[in-house]
């Protein structure tokens, strides 16, 4: 059976299966955005780009935890500049465990940085974001998508019926048209 029609609970519009393409494109642009926030923050004192970025961050995250990458505005780009790659099917559970991860993060962040806390607290959070992004954009490495398939395994997490379709994390579904 194709896994994109294995009934499950899941927000609507919310796929089984997700371009890993587009996923690494959408963490690559992402991370771009939020470093050149957190330059003009970190090195010319100047907050309000850090505060704009956070939370557009946020409704990002919620976007796609909530109706998936498709829907999101920074998945919409990262689609368009991935046109005409053969896709490479991942679970999508995984992934949406990280985005929530990447919520929390912004919006804790876009609650201590428009609150006037600076110092190592943004700074540190700022850092830990560029390089969960850095490290699934450049490398593929999902960080967030280990913590999940950790909390599947030890029970902790509603299992994946995804994860049956993708052996080994890649899943074989047929060309969207």
């Amino acid at each position: 059976m194709n896994g994109l029609f294995i009934r499950e609970s899941r927000p609507l519009g919310m796929p089984l299966t997700i371009d890993e393409h587009e996923v690494r494109a959408a963490a690559g642009l992402t991370m771009v955005i939020g470093a050149a926030a957190f330059v003009f923050a970190f090195f010319e004192r100047q907050f309000l780009p850090l505060q704009i970025v956070t939370a557009l961050f946020a409704v990002e995250f919620l976007v796609r935890v909530t109706s998936g990458l498709r829907y999101s505005p920074i998945g919409i780009v990262a689609r368009a500049i991935t046109p005409g790659r053969p896709p490479e099917w991942v679970s999508a559970r995984p992934k949406r465990f990280a985005w929530t991860l990447g919520l929390a993060m912004s919006l804790s962040m876009t609650i201590v940085i428009n609150s006037g806390v600076r110092g190592v607290l943004p700074v540190t959070v700022c850092l830990v974001c560029l390089a969960l992004m850095w490290l699934e954009s450049v490398l593929g490495l999902c960080v967030g998508c280990e913590i999940a398939r950790v909390l599947m395994r030890r029970g902790w997490m509603r299992g994946d019926p995804g994860t049956e379709i993708c052996a080994g994390g890649r899943c074989d579904v047929p060309r969207r048209g």
